[in-house]
């Protein structure tokens, strides 16, 4: 059998992540099916603010076959347990978690339920998991001796997502990726559409069986080239700016490291706060239709406080939608080329990650694209609208009426139809596993797409809970204080407290004596540095 050949058009950790994944998952052992080559500009600055990641990282890692520890110590990265989520519901400094473990889920779940006919005085996410407990105790989720803590505490990372992106550079070129530094000048298709070569402005002819278009928001090879429209989300989040600023220890260190991201609202969006070994990445996510760039910087300046008064800024610009399908012809989109739904929930690096595992699963070894495009394509659509509605539901439900930014994205017409359907339907019964067995609700409308040939398929998507199961929609909704009113009616006011999982006590207590504090664990297992607290 004739070697596959693969390039990757574009670096960054999209790229990147597309070529080391492929080239570890798609050669075994010490077999070679497949060639990877990947080529990217020297001219091209990469954006690197996508700092947290979700717990499938793990398990890219380890397909790949990276150390974790050596990992951390190459990218700066530290644990990421939970997200902190303030001032959402109002602008009261009130908070919520969405970590990443929890107990319980089976078939006969009725924490949900049985939480809603609570006093809420417990919030509910803490009735279930002890990571919300653990990560205000500011401890590190893995214990420093090599053994298994016994209980389940999951985690992802923050790292730099620059260093990450260099990392996985350096480990794919040493096993047998071939590396490009070249400006790409021609991409040459044949009469059917198919890409044929890469023309370099060294005069270098790249062929290739496969193309991956990692070329960020300039799409040079699935828009540019082959044409394929973009499906624009911006009606339902309203996003689409933010500006950064690195906060490095010595400018100023409280003392202690977050072992979770903490997601601030602010008057035109909110604030990602994310701790590395030697800085935290902290950015604005705004919508620049209701506040200018300098009022957006005065504002996180503020958020940060005095210190801040002299740290450099940087405006990030971002569009949030898809392509109407990620693989046509003998190109596929993964990173910013194939869709981005804004920083919230941290699964930029996420869809990554995903669309290099399908392109393993569904990868084209015989000459037929078709059939296997067509069902990449669904399952794409099927997550990047799952979390569209996801991250739709964190703006729609909230209380705030303080400016303009938070009264639009609480109108009506600010809620997808399919998100509308499952908040009708959760208002009769609580999100469990049976939701999204057959993720079709009472008053979702069929809407089939606007293109149809054999790579694209006509059926409305649907949310399947791969990434987030029915507990992730719980934590956002009661932490949103879903049914309140309703569940006062229904159960009285006068109700009992909450009943906390015996295993969230247990692990609590357990966790509370062996897990170190996380700068402790950063020190002593990966030699973070040490700095004054400020």
């Amino acid at each position: 059998m004739r070697r596959k050949q693969v390039l990757v058009v574009g670096g960054g950790s999209a790229g990147w992540t597309a070529a080391a994944y492929l080239n570890a998952a798609l050669n075994p052992g010490n077999q070679k099916l497949v060639d990877v080559s990947l080529i990217e500009s020297p001219d091209v600055p990469r954006i690197g603010v996508g700092e947290a990641t979700v717990p499938n990282i793990n398990r890219t890692l380890a397909t790949i076959g990276i150390n974790e520890l050596e990992f951390m110590k190459a990218t700066d990265a530290t644990f990421k347990a939970s997200i902190r989520f303030v001032n959402w519901l109002d602008n009261k400094n009130k908070f919520y978690h969405h970590p990443f473990s929890r107990f319980g889920g089976g078939p006969n779940d009725n924490s949900g339920r049985r939480w809603l006919m609570s006093d809420r005085s417990v919030p509910f996410m803490n009735t279930i998991s002890a990571q919300p407990v653990l990560c205000e105790m500011g401890l590190a989720p893995k214990v420093l001796e090599d053994t298994n803590l016994g209980i389940p505490v999951g985690y992802a990372f923050h790292m730099n997502a620059l260093k990450y992106a260099d990392y996985l550079r350096d480990f794919s070129t040493a096993r047998g990726v071939t590396h490009y530094l070249e400006n790409v000048v021609d991409v040459r298709i044949t009469e059917t559409g198919s890409i044929t070569e890469i023309v370099t402005e060294g005069g270098k002819n790249l062929n290739a069986d496969l193309f991956i278009d990692c070329t960020g928001f300039a799409s040079l090879l699935i828009e540019k080239k082959l044409g394929v429209d973009w499906i624009d989300f911006s009606e339902w989040l309203l996003c689409d700016r933010a500006v950064v600023m690195p906060v490095p220890y010595e400018t100023y260190y409280s003392g202690a490291i977050r072992p979770h991201t903490m997601a601030t609202a602010l008057s035109a969006g909110w604030v990602w706060d994310i701790p590395l070994q030697n800085r935290r990445g902290i950015g604005y996510v705004h919508s620049s239709a209701f506040i200018s760039e300098n009022d957006a910087e005065r504002e996180l300046h503020a958020y940060e406080g005095p210190h801040a008064k002299n740290l450099d800024t940087r405006l990030v610009k971002f569009k949030v939608g898809m392509r109407e399908r990620a693989w046509f012809k003998n190109c596929i989109a993964i990173g910013l080329s194939g869709g981005f739904l804004e920083p919230l929930e941290s699964t930029g690096l996420y869809l990554n990650e995903l669309a290099a595992e399908l392109l393993v699963e569904h990868f084209p070894y015989g000459d037929d694209m078709e059939p296997l495009a067509f069902r990449f394509n669904r399952l794409i659509q099927n997550r990047y609208y799952e979390i569209l509605d996801f991250i739709n539901m964190h703006y729609c439900l909230t209380n705030r009426t303080d400016t303009d930014f938070w009264r639009e994205v609480g109108q009506p017409g600010r809620v997808n139809t399919r998100l509308q359907s499952k908040l009708d339907y959760w208002k009769i019964k609580p999100p469990s596993i049976s939701d999204f067995i057959d993720p079709f609700f009472p008053g979702q409308p069929e809407s089939p797409s606007a293109f149809g040939d054999a790579s694209s398929d006509q059926r409305t998507p649907v949310d399947t809970g791969r990434l987030w199961n029915h507990h992730s929609y719980e934590a956002i909704l009661y932490g949103m204080d879903f049914l309140r009113d309703e569940c006062d009616e229904w159960f009285g006011k006068n109700r009992p407290r909450p009943a906390v999982h015996k295993r969230v006590l247990d692990t609590v207590n357990t966790a509370g004596d062996k897990l170190p504090p996380h700068d402790i664990w950063l020190k002593r297992m990966v030699g973070m540095q040490d700095y004054p607290k400020s």
